[in-house]
């Protein structure tokens, strides 16, 4: 069992200590070796670069002559010209208030009055930003605020609402030391992680593309159940060559971004599944070349080298793309909650529901609407800022490799 220790400096007096002004090397070891003539401890600190602007505060026990810690300091900031500011209390700079949470802003661009709308959001909650940080300047703009003082539900129904009124995209998250676990990762296929619909790439081949877009929007409008869309839709490709299920895939493209998503995050050992409407013959290569660890998806029928217009087993419908989650989550020992799903359509709801963080990806306005969170920027790799990992984490790991 451990030994409960007390937590030092609650109701020590304290000072704490702010230089300002143009940064260069060094600054942080010349005011500890300033710091260290003095009978003190060092409580915490907190330093902040922008454009060459330097932010350095550090909290200190307060010494027997404080007097004389002020006048080292000030001296030390004219040598540097840097603006020293100094402030004495008591306690370690104020406990930490509780409800904690990750705010992840997308923009594209990300104009001032949609932060000034989500900062007032933010106080209106109770919330108070203890620190925010630039994750990407391209090819969005993602900042991450970490707030304390609100409740992670109470942000999301606030934010949202200004997200929707500014065009820009808004993720919240609870913190905590589940953020830092193994993830299992959930997409759909056809316009998610892939570019269009695989099923009208077939159509195109059939001479039949207008009708079966006609079909496919409806469906994933959720103007009709996805059983019955699907059977429909592929009834219509009867007939139709298997040999030409190669030639579709071979001109599958990728969204933009997928590859660099999922080669990230696999290298932090997160696990991927792909559950899918579409057809196994298509997304199981396409599966194995990305590495992706499970599959689910709707088997089609060929007889004598032709698609008959039938398929087999159970259809992967929206009920069970939620499933199919929850299996492979238990399959790789991950809770739910540390599950995310990407999609784009109705018979994606039921997934993005029941995962830890759901992402509607450039999706129809009723998944858009019901979702949590969404993102509407066409870069499948935005999603790992929602995951607090910076693009320059991100370049930096391509390039070792």
């Amino acid at each position: 069992m451990t030994e409960h220790v007390p937590a030092p400096h609650l109701t020590d007096p304290t000072v704490l200590l702010t230089l300002t002004g143009p940064d260069r090397p060094g600054v942080s070891t010349a005011l500890f070796e300033c710091l260290a003539s003095f009978d003190l401890e060092v409580v915490d600190v907190e330093q902040l670069v922008v454009r060459g602007r330097l932010v350095l505060s550090v909290l200190v026990t307060r010494p027997t002559d404080d007097a004389a810690l002020e006048s080292a300091v000030r001296e030390l900031g004219a040598d540097l010209a840097l603006e020293v500011e100094t402030e004495k209390g008591v306690g370690d700079n104020r406990p930490r208030r509780v409800g904690r949470a990750n705010v992840t802003v997308l923009g594209h661009p990300l104009e001032p009055t949609a932060m000034a709308a989500m900062t007032q959001r933010i106080a209106a909650a109770g919330g108070n930003i203890d620190r925010i940080l630039r994750l990407a300047r391209y090819p969005v703009t993602a900042l991450r605020l970490e707030i304390s003082g609100a409740e992670p539900e109470d942000l999301q129904a606030l934010l949202l609402e200004a997200a929707i009124d500014h065009g820009i995209d808004v993720a919240v998250e609870e913190r905590g030391i589940l953020r830092h676990a193994q993830r299992l990762v959930v997409m759909d296929v056809d316009s998610t992680l892939i570019q269009g619909e695989v099923i009208e790439m077939l159509a195109e081949h059939a001479g039949i593309r207008e009708a079966m877009e006609k079909a496919t929007a409806e469906a994933m409008r959720g103007e009709m159940d996805f059983e019955t869309s699907i059977r429909q839709r592929v009834q219509m490709l009867a007939g139709l060559d298997a040999s030409l299920l190669d030639g579709v895939r071979r001109e599958i493209q990728f969204t933009p971004g997928a590859r660099t998503m999922i080669r990230t995050l696999k290298r932090l050992g997160y696990r991927f599944a792909l559950v899918s409407g579409g057809f196994r013959p298509i997304i199981q290569p396409l599966a194995d070349e990305l590495g992706i660890d499970y599959v689910a998806a709707n088997e089609l029928e060929i007889q004598d080298g032709k698609l008959t217009g039938q398929l087999l087993g159970p259809i992967l419908d929206r009920a069970g793309k939620a499933e199919a989650l929850r299996q492979f989550a238990h399959d790789a020992g991950i809770p739910l909650r540390n599950t995310v799903a990407i999609g784009d359509g109705a018979n994606d709801l039921d997934m993005l529901a029941a995962a830890g963080l759901g992402v509607a990806f450039n999706a129809k306005p009723l998944v858009r609407d019901a979702a949590k969170t969404s993102v509407n920027v066409p870069y499948l790799d935005s999603i790992v800022y929602l995951l607090g990992i910076t693009r320059e984490e991100v370049e930096a790991a391509d390039a070792a490799d």
